[in-house]
């Protein structure tokens, strides 16, 4: 995995072989984040990582300036694995926390500006994401919701939806608050 901008830019990361995960591609994340970086300032947003697996998201984000930044991963290897690259490269930053995102998301009061939900493509109930951040309502006003999933799996009839990306085998959709 590498790290594709801010202070940490370039730098490779290998992650254990054994840990349970599917990184989010370099040119999917890179499109990601060119589309938050015109959207949002950085420097003045908390992100909520979701399924967050080796961090790649969470860590990009903390390179590029992000102040605040919670991992969410039930594999304990995950969260070992995020907070040794974080102790590592000093990225204080970033919060990671073992614990299931669904139960999470049902017990969570905080407001984030950027909730990004990797979760596996396999699970039946990804279309409970944005239900549950629109229930607890844990957009910020401008903030959003991005969830990676399968292309064939439709999630605009959820709450705040707004539009789908697609790159190559995976899509963004996002959501906007629900009020």
């Amino acid at each position: 995995m590498r790290i594709i901008g801010g202070k940490l830019k370039g730098i490779q990361l290998n992650a254990p072989a054994k840990l349970p995960v599917r990184p989010t591609k370099d040119m999917a994340k890179e499109a990601l984040f060119n589309i938050l970086h015109n959207t949002y300032d950085f420097e003045e947003c908390s992100v909520l990582d979701l399924f967050s697996g080796t961090g790649s998201v969470s860590i990009e984000f903390a390179s590029r300036g992000i102040k605040e930044v919670r991992t969410v991963d039930k594999h304990p290897g995950c969260v070992a694995w995020i907070k040794s690259v974080a102790d590592k490269y000093k990225l204080s930053e970033i919060d990671a926390q073992k614990a299931d995102a669904f139960k999470y998301l049902a017990q969570e009061h905080n407001s984030y500006d950027i909730i990004f939900a990797d979760p596996p493509y396999d699970l039946p109930n990804i279309p409970l994401l944005p239900q549950l951040v629109a229930q607890n309502q844990l957009l910020k006003p401008k903030g959003v919701l991005i969830v990676e999933h399968p292309p064939l799996l439709k999630l605009d009839q959820q709450p705040g939806y707004s539009h789908t990306r697609k790159y190559g085998n995976s899509s963004f959709s996002f959501f906007d608050p629900v009020i």
